[in-house]
């Protein structure tokens, strides 16, 4: 029970937030989301305060995604580290319904879009902290399927780019759970290419792909 009032509150606070800073000042015309991001990102004073500001707005998203955006739940991905165009992207997704979770697509909908470029930047800048395997034989075996099968899209770092995700130093459960959705077809995130690429993969396989990826900085 403390918990759920916890959440309630904070969504209470997230949505007062969103509805104060939803309107632009003075009738200027909102201008993208993207464009918001792109002009943040070539500007070093700029990006500063979106990380300093970005900190605040997130305060609420530690309980599931970790300070600073290390996950302390396992089944809770990772969001430090990510690339800023991908954060965004997903965002975008939880707020148009592309991507499905009512906790946080009430959230996303409530942030201004100063906020969410805020929350973005912030989590990008962040250093991931990596889940070192105690099984260097499995680690190896995950590396070598790695470089076989997913190096050329999330690259040889795992660090992905604009339209994959980081996957590097990712929560092992996450992955785990992730890799068998997509093999066996039974998450709402489809996608042809990453199902052709984990089909004829055993649990042994994924589990070793996960010791290597998890660990990777």
């Amino acid at each position: 029970m403390a918990t759920k009032r916890l959440f309630a509150g904070l969504l209470a606070g997230v949505f007062a937030s969103g509805i104060a800073g939803a309107a632009e000042p003075g009738g200027v015309p909102k201008i993208g989301l993207e464009e918001r991001l792109g002009a943040v990102m070539q500007d070093a004073a700029a990006m500063q305060a979106a990380i300093k500001a970005g900190r605040k707005v997130t305060t609420f998203c530690a309980n599931c995604h970790g300070e600073g955006g290390n996950s302390g739940k396992p089944d809770v991905p990772n969001l430090a580290g990510q690339n800023t165009a991908y954060l965004l992207e997903q965002v975008k997704k939880f707020a148009d319904g592309r991507r499905r979770n009512e906790f946080m697509q009430g959230l996303i909908k409530a942030l201004s879009d100063e906020e969410k470029v805020n929350a973005v930047v912030y989590f990008s800048a962040q250093e991931v902290k990596p889940h070192a395997s105690s099984n260097p034989a499995l680690a190896n075996h995950g590396k070598e399927l790695f470089f076989k099968i997913c190096q050329r899209c999330h690259g040889e770092q795992g660090r992905g780019n604009e339209k994959i995700p980081r996957i590097a130093g990712q929560q092992p459960e996450y992955l785990t759970l992730s890799l068998k959705r997509y093999r066996d077809g039974s998450g709402e995130r489809m996608d042809p290419f990453m199902a052709a690429n984990t089909k004829n993969l055993k649990d042994a396989d994924i589990s070793a792909l996960v010791a290597f990826v998890s660990g990777m900085k």
